[in-house]
C-alpha cells in the first residue's frame, strides 16, 4: 500500500497526470493486490482509502507516527515502546518485554514492530512540494463534490424536463431520460464497467469513462418546450459563431497590404461606418483562400490617416492610378446595438406589466403595487406547524379557553343546537416570555382550519389608508377560507387608546386602522366562523371599545407558572438534553424550586445555557451542577473573572454579604436560603446572596419587616465592622424603600395615612399628586418611621449575632462562596421552618448547590497548574 501511494503521488505530481478517476484507480490497485496476494482476502474501498490518508498524513507531517491513536490498547502500547527506542536499544530484548508485560506471543510483537517499520519508512515532503493523488482526502472530497454536483444536475434537469404526470404519454418529455454512472464503490465500478462492455458494440474498452451518459429525444413534446431549446441552442450558435468568425477574419493593416494588397488580391475595400474595413478579394485571391469563408477585415483609426496610408503604400508598389484598389464607404445598422439601445425600454415595459398584474386594483387605497393586500401568513398543521398542545406546559387553564375556540370550528353543530355562539375573540395578555406566542402556535397546529398569523405592525406603513386596506383583505381572505382562525400578534401596536383629540390635524394612520378593525371584528356574522386571537404584554394601554364582548369576549391572562407549571415545562424542554445516566430522578421539580419567578422563556434558556455549559467543558452529557451554573447565570449573570477586587474591598463585600444570610437566618418569615457568593457579576453586583421565595399572594405585615430587615442587613454589617460605610448598599436601599413607599401608599398598612390607595388610582397622563401637601410630609414621615424602624431592629440582631456574622465572613473570604450546607455547619439548623413548600418537597435533606466545580472543570484546572 506504501508502494502504491507512492506511485500515484510520482504519478499525479508528474506532467502526465492519469486520466483514471478515483474510483478506477481504486479498481487497479484491487486487481494488483489479488494478482500478489490470491490467498488472501480482497481490499475494500474504504480500505483502500483510509491507508492512504494514513500516509498522506504522514508524509506531509500532518500527524507523526508517536501520535498516531490505536483502538486496541496493547498496540499502543507497543507504539510507545517502538517509538522510544534509541540506537543502542536491543529491539528483540524490547519485543520480549513487551510480550511479556502483555501476555502474548512475541511474534505478534514482532508482526507490529514490522507494521511499525513500514509506517516509519515513509517519505517526508520537502517544503516546495507535497505528497498527494487522486485518493487523498483533499482530491478525493473534491471529486465526491463533482459527482454530487452532477447528480444535482441529473435531478433538476429530469425536474425541468420530465415526464409527463399522464398515463398516455408516459415519455412526453424533450430529455426524457437523462443519467450519468460513477464508480461509487468498488462493487458498483464493476458492474458499471461490465454493463458498459455489454452495450458496446463496437467492443472498444470502456475502462477509462468517466461517466456514461444517456440522452433521449422524444418528438412528441409539447411546442413550448422546443421552443425553448430551439431558441438556447441558436443563441449559443450565433455567440459561437461570432468569436469563431471574429477570431479567423480579423487581420491588422500590415497584414493586409504585405499578404493580400502587394500580392494584388483585393477587389475592393468597403469601410463600413467609418471604423471597419471589409476587404473584398478577386478571383486570385478567392482560389487562393478557397476555404475561408466570409471577408478579412481590419479597425481603423481616422478616416484621413486610412486613406493616406492606404495611398503611400499603393505608391511604394507603383500601382497605377487606374489599378488601384477602389474604396467604398457605406453605413449598416448594429443588430447589437440596436437591442442594447431598445433594451431599457423592453424593462420598463416588462416591470409596468408585472405590477399591473399582481396589482390588487384601486379599491381601499391599494394601487397597482398591492400595498392594501394582507400580509399575513397561513399556516397549514400538516406541513407549516409542527407544535401541538403537548409542546406547551404550565398553562392548563389557557390551553383550555383555546381549545375550546378549536372544537368549536372543527364541530359546530354540537354548540349551535343549543342556542351557542361562536365567541368573536379571544385576547391573551401577560408578562413577556409566557408563551403567549407559543400557544397561538400550537392552535394552529391543533386546528384542522385555516390559520391566519399577522403582526400588529405589519398594519402600520408609511402610506395613507394601507392599515385599513390589510384589515379589511386579511378579514375578506379569512371569511373566504371559514371557519378560520386570525391571530394577530402584538396587538397594541394598532390597538392602543384613541387620543380625545387631534390637535395637529393631520390623519392618524394607526387609529384608522383600528377603527376599521372595530368595524370587522363586529361586523361579520356569527356564521361566518372566523375566531380572532390578539396577544399582548400591554392589555391595560388596549382602547376599551377593543375589549367589549362581541369583539373579544374572552381574556385569557397568562401569568408567570407556579411550581407545578415550572415543572411541566422543565420536563418539556428536558427532553431534548442529554442528561447524565445518574442524575436526580425528580429533576424537573427540583430545577422549578430552583426557579421562582421564572417565565417559560427563562426556563428554555436555562436548558438552553447547561447544555452550552456543559458543551463548554467537553461533558458528554449535562449534569446537576451544570444546571446550577445556568441557574446562576440567568439570574445574576456571567462571572466578572476580570474584575478583581483587592483585600480590603472583599473583605467588605463578604462582611455586607454575610448580614444579609445572618439576619435571612434568624428571621422567621425570611426566605430560605440557597447561596452567598463574593463573586463579582455581570449585572455590576460585587457579590450576592441567592433565596428561594415561595409563590406567594398575600403578604402580612411583620412579612414585609421582615424582608426589609435581612435587606437592610448588608449596611448594617458593614456599619458594626467598619469606620465608613460604602456605596453598595445602592440596590437593597431601591427595594427597602418601594416595599415601605407600597405599605403606605397602597396596602394602607399606616395608621396615620390611613386605608387608601395613592399609588394605583391616577392614571399615567395625570401628572398632579392625588393627595395635599399636608398629606405628603405625612407619607414621607411614615416611610422615613418604618424604615428607621427596620434599621433599628436589624442593627440588635447582628450586634447580637456578630460572632456568627464573622464565621460567615471568614469562610466567604476562604471558599469566595457557601451554600446552605455550610451555613448549617457554621450556625446550626435554622430556628425556624421553611415558609416555602417547594424546599420541603424537593431540596430537604438535599443540597441545593454542591461547593465544587465540574468535574470537567476540575480537570482544566489541574492542566492549568501542571503548565
Amino acid at each position: 500500500m506504501l508502494n502504491a501511494f507512492l506511485d500515484q503521488c510520482h504519478i499525479y505530481n508528474s506532467n502526465n497526470r492519469s486520466r483514471l478517476t478515483p474510483d478506477q484507480i481504486i479498481d487497479e490497485i484491487d486487481t494488483m493486490f489479488k494478482n500478489l496476494h490470491p490467498d488472501l482476502t480482497p481490499l475494500t474501498k474504504k480500505e483502500v482509502l483510509f491507508y492512504f490518508h494514513i500516509y498522506y498524513s504522514l508524509s506531509n507531517n500532518v500527524v507523526f507516527l508517536d501520535e498516531l491513536d490505536f483502538q486496541n490498547v496493547q498496540v499502543t502500547k507497543y507504539l510507545k515502546g517502538y517509538v522510544s527506542m534509541s540506537p543502542t536499544t536491543n529491539k528483540e530484548e524490547l519485543i520480549e518485554e513487551l510480550a511479556k508485560s502483555s501476555e502474548t506471543a512475541p511474534e505478534v510483537v514482532s508482526s507490529w514492530f514490522n507494521i511499525f517499520d513500514t509506517l516509519s519508512s515513509t517519505p517526508f515532503a520537502d517544503s516546495n512540494t507535497r505528497y498527494t493523488n487522486p485518493l487523498c482526502p483533499y482530491e478525493y472530497a473534491r471529486y465526491q463534490s463533482f459527482t454530487n454536483e452532477l447528480r444535482t444536475m441529473q435531478e433538476k434537469l429530469k425536474q425541468v424536463y420530465g415526464g409527463s404526470t399522464t398515463k398516455d404519454s408516459k415519455n412526453e418529455s424533450v430529455f426524457g431520460n437523462f443519467s450519468f454512472q460513477t464508480n461509487s464503490d468498488n462493487n458498483k465500478g464493476k458492474d458499471s464497467k461490465t454493463n458498459s462492455s455489454k452495450d458496446n458494440k463496437d467492443g472498444k474498452d470502456n475502462k477509462n469513462n468517466k461517466k456514461n451518459i444517456d440522452i433521449e429525444i422524444n418528438f412528441n413534446s409539447s411546442p413550448m418546450r422546443f421552443f425553448q431549446v430551439g431558441v438556447l441552442i441558436g443563441l449559443l450558435s450565433y455567440i459561437v459563431y461570432n468569436l469563431t468568425q471574429s477570431s479567423n477574419n480579423e487581420i491588422s493593416f500590415q497584414q493586409f497590404t504585405t499578404d493580400f494588397l502587394s500580392k494584388n488580391l483585393v477587389d475592393k475595400v468597403v469601410v463600413v461606418n467609418n471604423r471597419i474595413a471589409v476587404v473584398e478579394l478577386n478571383e486570385n485571391g478567392r482560389a487562393q483562400y478557397p476555404h475561408h469563408e466570409g471577408n478579412f477585415y481590419f479597425n481603423i483609426g481616422a478616416i484621413e490617416s486610412f486613406e493616406k496610408n492606404l495611398r503611400s503604400v499603393q505608391e511604394d508598389y507603383n500601382v497605377a492610378d487606374s489599378m488601384r484598389v477602389p474604396v467604398i464607404y457605406t453605413n449598416e445598422g448594429s443588430t447589437t446595438k440596436m437591442l442594447v439601445n431598445f433594451l431599457p425600454t423592453v424593462l420598463f415595459l416588462g416591470a409596468i406589466y408585472y405590477m399591473t398584474k399582481k396589482a390588487t386594483g384601486m379599491g381601499g387605497m391599494g394601487g397597482p403595487l398591492g400595498f392594501g393586500k394582507s400580509t399575513a401568513k397561513k399556516f397549514n398543521q400538516d406541513t407549516d406547524i409542527k407544535i401541538r398542545f403537548r409542546d406547551v406546559a404550565g398553562m392548563a387553564e389557557a390551553k383550555e379557553e383555546v381549545m375550546e375556540f378549536v372544537k368549536f370550528l372543527q364541530n359546530p353543530e354540537k354548540y349551535e343546537r343549543l342556542g351557542a355562539k361562536i365567541p368573536r375573540g379571544a385576547i391573551l395578555s401577560g408578562p413577556p416570555g409566557t408563551g403567549k406566542t407559543l400557544l397561538a402556535r400550537a392552535t394552529a397546529g391543533e386546528a384542522g382550519v385555516p390559520f391566519y398569523s399577522v403582526s400588529g405592525s405589519e398594519f402600520v406603513e408609511m402610506f395613507v389608508g394601507v392599515g385599513a386596506s390589510r384589515v379589511r383583505d386579511l378579514f375578506k381572505t379569512a371569511r373566504e377560507n371559514a371557519p378560520s382562525i386570525v391571530f394577530v400578534d402584538e396587538i397594541d401596536a394598532i390597538g392602543k387608546q384613541r387620543s380625545k383629540g387631534n390637535a395637529s390635524g393631520a390623519n392618524d394612520e394607526r387609529e384608522t386602522t383600528l377603527n376599521q378593525l372595530l368595524v370587522e371584528m363586529d361586523g361579520f356574522d356569527t356564521s361566518d366562523h372566523v375566531v380572532v386571537l390578539a396577544g399582548t404584554n400591554r392589555a391595560d394601554i388596549l382602547d376599551r371599545a377593543l375589549l367589549r364582548p362581541g369583539r373579544f369576549d374572552r381574556h385569557i391572562s397568562i401569568d408567570n407558572p407556579e411550581l407545578q407549571g415550572r415543572k411541566e415545562i422543565f420536563q418539556v424542554h428536558l427532553r431534548k438534553i442529554k442528561l447524565k445516566k445518574d442524575i436526580d430522578d425528580d429533576l424537573p421539580g427540583r430545577l422549578a424550586a430552583l426557579t421562582p419567578g421564572f417565565s417559560g422563556a427563562d426556563i428554555a434558556n436555562v436548558c438552553n445555557e447547561a447544555a452550552l455549559i456543559g458543551a463548554r467543558y467537553n461533558a458528554d452529557s449535562v449534569t446537576l451542577r451544570h444546571f446550577e451554573l445556568a441557574i446562576e447565570r440567568v439570574i445574576g449573570g456571567i462571572e466578572k473573572k476580570s474584575k478583581l477586587l483587592n483585600a480590603e474591598e472583599q473583605r467588605i463585600v463578604a462582611y455586607h454579604e454575610a448580614g444579609h444570610a445572618v439576619c435571612g437566618w434568624y428571621l422567621k418569615y425570611a426566605h430560605p436560603l440557597l447561596k452567598v457568593s463574593i463573586i463579582p457579576r455581570g449585572q455590576g453586583a460585587l457579590g450576592y446572596a441567592q433565596y428561594l421565595p415561595p409563590d406567594q399572594f398575600l403578604l402580612s405585615t411583620l412579612q414585609l419587616y421582615d424582608r426589609m430587615i435581612m435587606t437592610l442587613g448588608g449596611r448594617v454589617s458593614e456599619e458594626l465592622h467598619f469606620s465608613s460605610v460604602t456605596s453598595g448598599a445602592h440596590d437593597d436601599f431601591k427595594k427597602v424603600t418601594n416595599i415601605a413607599q407600597s405599605m403606605v401608599l397602597r396596602f394602607g398598612m399606616s395608621k396615620k395615612v390611613g386605608m387608601v390607595n395613592y399609588a394605583d388610582t391616577q392614571s399615567q397622563d395625570n401628572l398632579t399628586k392625588p393627595f395635599s401637601d399636608e398629606t405628603s410630609k405625612t407619607i414621607d414621615e411614615e416611610v422615613q418611621r418604618i424604615v428607621g424602624e427596620c434599621h433599628k431592629r436589624c442593627k440588635e440582631l447582628l450586634i447580637e449575632k456578630s460572632k456568627e456574622v464573622e464565621l460567615v465572613a471568614e469562610e466567604l473570604l476562604k471558599k469566595e462562596f457557601i451554600t446552605r450546607e455550610d451555613m448549617i455547619r457554621l450556625l446550626g439548623k435554622r430556628p425556624f421552618p421553611e415558609t416555602n413548600d417547594a424546599f420541603d418537597k424537593y431540596l430537604e435533606k438535599k443540597p441545593a448547590f454542591k461547593n465544587e466545580k465540574p468535574a470537567d472543570e476540575k480537570k482544566d484546572d489541574e492542566k492549568e497548574e501542571e503548565k
